[in-house]
């Protein structure tokens, strides 16, 4: 994807968007963290060190690949999902919000004139890389929004028979 990324009110307004998900209870149970400008550069090495300490033979061109992960696209958003235990409220509808926001913001994005794209990779996963993000007890990435201008035609990928995938009650 290249730029120019969202302006600031776009950004606002697809964030916005991410944070108007159905939310049972009223828990916002998402948070989110915009990588912008050099941001992204910072995010980079961060997931180049982690892949340095944990995998030492790692070549040059993977922390090279590690490095412009988050370049990619001029904006990325990380999106948190924070459960709460011990309230009435299931631990997997908190979840599901917290992935409502990530495909709301994708079709926001797409809405007014951006290619965005969800995507997990091994990052979100990863404790050194959770912990370099801040992230606290029960709060995990639910997803990585790439957000910019597509630099080739998008390509529709194969999709199920939608017909063996409905059934009637």
């Amino acid at each position: 994807m290249a730029g120019p990324g969202p302006s600031p009110e776009q950004l606002r307004q697809i964030l916005a968007c991410g944070a108007r998900v159905p939310d049972h209870g009223k828990l916002a149970p998402w948070r989110f963290i915009v990588f912008e400008d050099d941001g992204r550069a910072r995010m980079g090495d961060l997931l180049a060190r982690v892949v340095q300490q944990t995998e030492p033979d790692a070549s040059p061109e993977r922390l090279t690949l590690e490095r412009n992960r988050f370049l990619r696209a001029p904006v990325v958003i990380g999106v948190v999902s924070r459960v709460r235990d011990g309230i009435p409220i299931p631990e997997w509808e908190q979840i599901l919000s917290a992935g409502a926001c990530c495909m709301t913001m994708v079709i926001a994005a797409h809405a007014i004139g951006f290619a965005a794209n969800w995507i997990t990779e091994w990052g979100a996963y990863h404790p050194l890389v959770r912990e370099g993000l801040g992230l606290k007890s029960g709060e995990r990435i639910a997803g990585f929004i790439y957000i910019g201008h597509p630099t080739a035609p998008l390509m529709e990928r194969v999709r199920p028979d939608l017909d063996s995938l409905i059934a009637r009650f």
